[in-house]
């Protein structure tokens, strides 16, 4: 089998054949503020990666370009002014990024631990996450429903495996585990986190649009754990009303 070497050009051409799937990528998956923000910090990160990158490799293949045919290394002369400036820039860029991913990280929306208030008037809809072998119910304990008498009963009501959710309100998933370890991730939605038995985990996002997403167990949970998955189904606020009246009945 031969090998073939690999030249710069080729390299340039695969990173930026990196930068330009990513877009592509995000155009498929599901507009919440959760992927958002997270979005938003990696194409950042890429913005100020990539030309480093190319930048160091570029300096380096030049250098043993240049360099190859010498048969003793020669000492590097000081310059000042080139260390001095690569610092700066150095210090420049890791206090860009740092404030960038601190602003995400500590984001309600990203960080279930944040204390940062919500920029809403609305509360959130609290959805309790259970995972088990070898499936995910949904429960609705605080959400209303006007019966036919006019009066409002709070409702509680289980679903399996499929997770119905409001598009321009706050969600709060709350997530545990009835046996042993799994993981709640929906990628599409930018959401995963952790399911405990006996301990609560949560996730808190806003979808923007209706649609229906890939739900998934990102933990080996045992022999069904590739079939552990559902459906986040993103509803009109209306239409998430009509759903909840009518599975309770009202």
């Amino acid at each position: 089998m031969e090998l073939r070497r690999v030249g710069p050009a080729a390299l340039v051409g695969a990173v930026g054949l990196a930068v330009l799937v990513d877009p592509v990528a995000a155009q498929s998956a599901a507009d919440t503020t959760t992927e958002a923000l997270i979005n938003d910090l990696n194409d950042l990160l890429l913005v100020v990666g990539v030309p480093i990158a190319v930048l160091v490799e570029g300096i380096l293949i030049y250098t043993v370009w240049k360099y190859r045919k010498n048969d003793e290394a020669k000492p590097t002369p000081e310059n000042r002014s080139l260390e001095i400036g690569w610092t700066i820039a150095t210090a420049v860029i890791l206090v860009t990024v740092g404030i960038a991913a601190y602003g995400t990280m500590s984001s309600a929306f990203v960080s279930a631990e944040s204390n940062q208030a919500l920029d809403t008037e609305q509360d959130p809809v609290e959805i309790k996450v259970v995972a088990q072998k070898y499936f995910w119910t949904f429960e609705y304990p605080n959400e209303t429903v006007r019966e036919v008498t006019g009066n409002e009963s709070a409702t509680s009501f289980s679903n399996p495996n499929t997770l119905v959710m409001p598009t321009d309100r706050p969600v709060e998933l709350n997530i545990t585990s009835k046996d042993w370890l799994h993981a709640f991730h929906a990628p599409e939605m930018g959401l995963k986190q952790d399911a405990f038995p006996g301990q609560w985990n949560s996730l808190l996002t806003q979808a923007n649009n209706e649609g229906e997403f890939q739900l998934y167990c990102a933990e080996y949970c045992g022999a069904g754990h590739s079939n552990m998955f559902g459906t986040v189904d993103v509803r009109s606020q209306d239409g998430f009303e009509e759903w909840v009246t009518g599975q309770t009945g009202g």
